[in-house]
């Protein structure tokens, strides 16, 4: 299996979800599963069968995270020497050429991707422009909606 990026902070955020749900999830449903078979038939329990779908959602989200993190390169911009450039894990400030709206994000990998938080994947059109950028470059970005520019106003590796 190839190496999954992660910023620092995605990794943890990772292993504290892990964590959780093997001290706080695990054992919440092997207690709901064991109160479901305590209340005798389980052919026409809805509890029982509630709970072992929860058990096998927990189970399979923690062997993924476990994969995730045991296939991962933590990669840290503040380490690298990226002469002001736009890399995995910086945070960069655009502004749109055209109608003059600035937007923030952070490049992470597909795992940590999540646009309602400004961290947008690697892979995506807006950072596969900006990745190798400096502050003041104009970049291109073949969207859905037809081609935007965009000025890069600032650059952080935080």
């Amino acid at each position: 299996m190839s190496a999954i990026p992660l910023t620092v902070g995605g990794a943890e955020r990772l292993q504290a979800e892990l964590h959780r749900l093997k001290t706080v999830e695990r054992p919440e449903v092997i207690d709901a599963i064991a109160q479901a078979r305590a209340q005798g038939d389980l052919s026409e329990n809805a509890e029982y069968d509630a709970a072992r779908e929860r058990q096998a959602f927990v189970e399979g989200r923690i062997k993924e995270l476990e994969g995730t993190l045991s296939n991962a390169q933590i990669i840290d911009p503040t380490t690298l020497d990226v002469d002001g450039r736009a890399v995995f894990g910086a945070t960069v400030e655009i502004e749109e050429i055209e109608s003059g709206e600035r937007l923030t994000y952070q490049i992470v990998g597909d795992v940590e991707a999540d646009i309602r938080s400004n961290k947008i994947s690697v892979s995506s059109p807006v950072a596969r422009a900006l990745i190798g950028k400096s502050e003041g470059d104009v970049v291109e970005v073949l969207a859905p909606g037809g081609t935007r520019e965009y000025e890069i106003i600032t650059i952080s590796y935080i």
